[in-house]
Parts: structure tokens; C-alpha cells; sequence
């Protein structure tokens, strides 16, 4: 477990994915990469596993007006997702950069789910101190932290600001 805050490497994502390759317990006919934060890792595990069916799913949780206790009820607004016909029956791997709450990637993972086909979660990092989730936890990470972690894109364009974890 980390503490503090702590800034990644290219080097050090290599290495996040590797962790990640030897533990897919299944081969995997689709993607869906959670924006923004899942684009770079997606990206890296689908050119690793040779996978060329990737989607992409934009969600969003309004809360801007709501205090700390209503900001957790809020029901996802999905911004963009993948038709049911693209996900119906396939194996899908679905890839966000960190499960914090575990909100977004829950949502999204609901939702293929409800479109018939047969998802796993897989992040970079896991944040078990922040889940809304109980035991459940990603089917695939390759690291546990509570850490303020800041990814190589994110330096020098504003967004090291942000906590680690989606804000949802």
C-alpha cells in the first residue's frame, strides 16, 4: 500500500501492465475502454493481448449542486456507450487507469452485463479504501494503493490535481 503522493513513469505503466497480462484468466473478444483515464492502459493491454475490437464508454455522474451524501446517490449519465449489438455474447474486458469508489467502472460494467455479454473489470490501480463496493473489487488490477497518484499524461496539462480514483 502507498501513501502520499506519488508520480509514475512511463517505465512504471509498462510494468503496471505486464502485472496485468499473466492474470486474464480468459481471451477476451472486445474492449471497453472507460474515457478518459482507460484510453492509455487500454490501449497498451489491447496491442499486448492482439485485441482489435475496442469500444469506448463517456460516463458521468451530475453532482455539482448536491452535498457529500447526495453526490453517492447520483445515477450515471452515459455520455457515449457501445451499441448492444457490438457487445451481445462477447467476452469483455473492460479498462479504466483506477477503481477508487468503483462507481464509473461498476456502472459500466452493469450496463454491458445488460446488454448479454460477459465482462471483467481491470484497472491499474485499486483504491480498496475508497470502494462503495463491499468485497467486490476489479477482477484484474495490478497494484493496491490509497495513494494520490498522478499517470505520466496527466503531468504538465492540469490534471495531476485530482485525486486518485474517479470522482464518482
Amino acid at each position: 500500500m502507498n501513501q502520499g503522493r506519488v508520480v509514475l513513469s512511463w517505465e512504471d505503466i509498462d510494468k503496471l501492465v505486464h502485472q496485468l497480462l499473466p492474470q486474464f484468466r480468459r481471451e477476451f473478444t472486445a474492449m471497453v475502454m472507460i474515457t478518459r483515464g482507460g484510453i492509455i492502459p487500454g490501449g497498451m493491454l489491447a496491442e499486448a493481448i492482439g485485441l482489435t475490437d475496442i469500444l469506448t464508454a463517456a460516463v458521468d455522474f451530475p453532482f455539482e449542486q448536491a452535498n457529500e451524501k447526495q453526490k453517492f446517490m447520483a445515477w450515471p449519465q452515459f455520455i457515449q456507450f457501445p451499441a448492444d449489438e457490438n457487445l451481445r455474447g462477447r467476452s469483455v474486458l473492460i479498462v479504466d487507469d483506477v477503481w477508487g469508489s468503483g462507481r464509473t467502472i461498476t456502472a459500466v460494467k452493469n450496463r454491458v452485463s445488460s446488454a448479454g455479454a460477459f465482462p471483467e473489470t481491470c484497472v491499474l490501480h485499486f483504491n480498496p479504501y475508497r470502494n462503495l463496493f463491499g468485497a467486490v473489487r476489479p477482477d484484474y488490477y495490478a497494484d493496491v494503493t490509497n495513494a494520490y497518484i498522478v499517470y505520466p499524461w496527466e503531468i504538465d496539462r492540469g490534471q495531476d490535481l485530482a485525486l486518485l480514483g474517479d470522482s464518482a
